[in-house]
């Protein structure tokens, strides 16, 4: 497959057109049209679908566009080392927002310092999220929590994490399930695994909370709590971090559900900034 038809692909997918890939390529549109064409011909499938006056990605144009990013940065890569005779290299990682916050400040610094030449991507989000980024090849590899289905990936384990129940201060103390009976949950959207942890705890005990409050961030979540909107589950390691870590209480977990893993996960073999970052790990 031609690295200059993917190039052209991946120009129509980002710039949401022909006319528009053509004007950053500075081709003819119908060049690239016939590119396209050429290319679809060639996997005998449709990789765009119309959609108003714009274009979609098909199915096979969503999973082609996976590989064609990663392709297009290996020969990308391989140019650089060739010609600088040093390893180069991005690498396009995921993370739980806890694990950026309390986890990657420290291991990122060394990375940098050891690896002047690679750089690192970071984007976050809550497990299933970024389990399907990885499905799309839209990262390279991702930090997630326990409990998850690692399916076709590659995963180790990198951090040990402590989960806490959190409310505001001089809140009665939670000792057991039962204690969060109609309690208002703070928690992130569904996908992610502490969330699941503790809705999965309370239907075992038989215990309905009250209102889930979704929230995007971990800093919001603690905010509300603080507020004594609800009761939140967040790791210890961030909360030791957070600006707002002392403004909250917190009440442990049994032992079963308070500890936890952080597992990094990839997919196929890693490359040289994958590997890189995982001899830096514990």
């Amino acid at each position: 497959m031609d690295l200059d038809d993917l190039d052209i692909f991946r120009c129509v997918v980002r710039e949401g057109g022909i006319a528009r890939a053509a004007a950053r390529l500075h081709r003819v549109p119908s060049n690239i049209t016939t590119r396209i064409k050429q290319l679809e011909a060639r996997l005998g499938v449709a990789l765009f679908r119309k959609q108003g006056r714009s274009l979609a990605l098909t199915e096979s144009g969503q999973t082609l566009l996976g590989h064609a990013e990663r392709l297009l940065l290996l020969a990308e890569q391989a140019e650089q080392e060739v010609r600088n005779g040093t390893t180069h290299g991005t690498l396009r990682l995921g993370s739980l927002e806890s694990t950026a916050g309390a986890r990657l400040p420290s291991l990122l610094s060394t990375f940098h310092l050891q690896h002047p030449g690679m750089s690192i991507e970071l984007q976050t989000g809550i497990t299933d999220t970024l389990l399907r980024m990885l499905a799309r090849f839209e990262i390279d590899a991702a930090f997630i929590a326990e409990p998850f289905e690692p399916g076709r990936f590659s995963s180790r384990p990198a951090f040990n994490e402590t989960l806490t129940l959190i409310s505001a201060q001089g809140t009665p103390r939670i000792h057991s399930a039962a204690d969060l009976s109609g309690q208002t949950l703070v928690v992130f959207p569904h996908g992610c695994s502490y969330r699941r942890r503790l809705t999965e705890w309370l239907a075992e005990e038989g215990v309905t909370p009250g209102r889930i409050l979704e929230f995007g961030s971990y800093h919001a979540i603690i905010a509300c709590v603080a507020a004594a909107t609800g009761i939140g589950i967040i790791s210890t390691e961030l909360l030791d971090h957070a600006v707002l870590g002392n403004a909250v209480q917190r009440h442990p977990l049994p032992d079963r559900l308070r500890l936890n893993r952080t597992h990094l996960v990839w997919t196929d073999q890693p490359g040289a900034p994958l590997q890189a970052l995982m001899a830096l790990l514990p």
